[in-house]
């Protein structure tokens, strides 16, 4: 009966009932608002940044990481990176872990020949087999079917995407 009444009235569970009332605002206790303060440098710190920085040109990264050099005018078609300068390749995992698949966003250009280059890397690693992919324009992304997020990274790594 309680737990009924708490699932109809979930006001019952909240902390406002109990708090205080608010009072004359004599009784608090004098705010000073200040706007730039000497000490706020610290603060600011602690602060995470509003931007992801630029990244600095080097010849070799020491995580291994490369920065996107190409345009896409070769190839037809442009792979963008994300605001933080990843390669947007993402597994998605569907029916309780059975059914992966590999989906390549941020796609501009045309997206078919950039599919075409993907299954046939991907058929290649797979010695000959098929695998299945889907398309789609509108949102410029290209699903194939099956766990290859490593390998279609690398790839566009190496095309300079």
């Amino acid at each position: 009966q309680v737990a009924r009444n708490l699932h109809q009235q979930p006001a019952l569970l909240s902390s406002f009932r109990s708090s205080r009332e608010v009072q004359d605002l004599d009784k608090y206790p004098e705010v000073e608002v200040v706007t730039n303060p000497p000490e706020w440098r610290f603060v600011e710190r602690l602060l995470p940044p509003t931007t992801v920085p630029s990244v600095e040109k080097k010849e070799e990264y020491p995580s291994g990481w490369r920065p996107q050099t190409e345009d896409g005018s070769k190839a037809g078609y442009f792979v963008a990176r994300t605001k933080n300068h990843m390669v947007p390749v993402y597994l998605h995992t569907r029916f309780r872990g059975q059914r992966r698949i590999t989906v390549v966003r941020r796609v501009q250009g045309d997206i078919w020949s950039l599919e075409k280059d993907l299954r046939a890397v991907v058929e290649k690693s797979r010695n000959g087999k098929l695998c299945a992919t889907r398309v789609n324009e509108l949102s410029g992304q290209v699903h194939i079917h099956g766990d290859h997020v490593d390998l279609l990274r690398d790839y566009l790594k190496e095309r300079g995407f």
